[in-house]
């Protein structure tokens, strides 16, 4: 037996990349997927069926169960449509990855609404639409799996502000989950995927990066019996390398009787709580002096 076998598990964006790579490492250990991609080009236009159906052929030719999906996750009722798909083809739902993704880059001083908002609904939006869907079912059979896709671009991106919006309120989202759902024996995390995509290829990283095969087994593992003890975490992936993020928390606190005032507050926030320091300011500097030195950038 395969280490998800009687799993129904549905993966969205599934048609490429790490959503594909997720689906067929769930098929080879034994899930009944549902495959859902919208299948749209990387501006998010264009859907075909086609792409969702060409991944249910893969899962197919190596003797497993799927069933296409072309539903948009952006709107509530294409996250419904996919755990519907899940109950009426294979009677439950027991995981979900949400892996589809678009990208719309541009400097925030140059971003205009048209390319904020179709980011922001196709991973946010299609990630609760879907979390929302199954976790109705999940929280009656007491049983379940929640698996949201984030981004180091989370903590901060460049010329990203509505993928890294997005990314990071996913990170907020999966944890709300994990606490909402914890006493109906539901879990749900996050993978920060460092692999080769159609997005990251249009992204300058200055590193070695992985392939979304790489990155489906930590996925796959989560879904399974041996990871029902874990919840509410965010786990990179980059290749052979696997690494847990630290809990958001408090660092540094000053503490006075009464209201603080402006002057107090000048002179003692600096040598007191002081500030946390965005590691990505000292990689852009580096790159920056690397520049004018007329060297590579080594980010």
């Amino acid at each position: 037996m395969g280490y998800l076998e009687g799993k129904v598990i549905a993966v969205t964006g599934a048609g490429r990349g790490i959503g594909r790579a997720v689906a067929l490492d769930a098929a080879r250990e034994g899930a009944r997927l549902v495959v859902n991609d919208y299948g749209v080009e990387i501006n998010g236009r264009t859907p075909s069926r086609d792409v969702a159906k060409a991944v249910v052929s893969e899962i197919e030719a190596i003797g497993a169960e799927a069933v296409a999906n072309a539903s948009n996750v952006a709107e509530m009722a294409g996250g419904a449509s996919i755990v519907q798909s899940a109950i009426e083809t294979f009677g439950r739902i027991d995981g979900v990855v949400c892996a589809a993704g678009i990208l719309r880059e541009k400097m925030l001083f140059n971003m205009s609404e048209e390319e904020w908002d179709p980011v922001i609904a196709t991973h946010l939006k299609g990630t609760f639409s879907v979390f929302r869907a199954a976790s109705v079912s999940m929280r009656q059979q007491k049983s379940g799996t929640l698996i949201g896709i984030t981004s180091g671009a989370a903590i901060a991106s460049v010329s990203q502000a509505n993928y890294s919006a997005a990314k990071g309120a996913i990170l907020s989202l999966t944890r709300s989950a994990a606490a909402g759902l914890y006493k109906y024996g539901v879990t749900a995390n996050c993978i920060a995927p460092v692999a080769k995509s159609r997005m990251s290829g249009q992204v300058p990283f200055g590193f070695e990066m992985g392939e979304p095969e790489d990155v489906a087994p930590m996925i796959t593992f989560l879904l399974g019996e041996n990871a029902r003890h874990i919840t509410g975490q965010t786990y990179t992936v980059n290749g052979g390398r696997i690494a847990v993020w630290k809990q958001p928390t408090e660092v540094r606190e000053m503490i006075k009787d009464g209201r603080w005032t402006v002057n107090e507050i000048i002179g003692r926030l600096d040598d007191t709580v002081g500030q946390e320091r965005m590691p990505i300011l000292d990689r852009l500097e580096a790159m920056e002096k690397a520049a004018s030195e007329g060297k590579r950038p080594n980010s």
